[in-house]
């Protein structure tokens, strides 16, 4: 059976649930990187970076370039977009609520 499709906030939240894949974020949250640098800096394995990197890529946080024979990430504003777009409009509702129940306690008496 064919997975539901995902939308791109969801991929993207799903996408950085995961502490290695945060922690890529981090890293190329310095500069672009290959994915032989990336797994440098972590306690993976660089075929393990490049399954993360994929998830990544596929939530749209992460785009490449080949350079040579290395594939060189950097971090890509379109995933992050959404997820901030939704959790604008979800902080943006959640005060809405909260006015809305602030604005109808009954004031106490003096």
């Amino acid at each position: 059976m064919p997975r539901p499709r995902r939308n791109a906030p969801t991929r993207a939240f799903d996408a950085l649930g995961n502490p290695t894949r945060r922690s890529i974020v981090r890293i190329l949250g310095a500069g672009p990187r290959s994915v032989q640098e990336i797994a440098d800096e972590l306690p993976v394995s660089r075929p393990a970076v490049s399954k993360h990197l994929r998830l990544l890529s596929d939530a749209k946080l992460v785009a490449h370039h080949a350079d040579g024979v290395r594939n060189v990430f950097r971090l890509e504003r379109a995933g992050f977009e959404a997820a901030r777009r939704w959790l604008d409009a979800f902080w943006d509702d959640a005060l809405s609520r909260f006015a809305m129940v602030a604005e109808n306690l009954p004031e106490e008496d003096a």
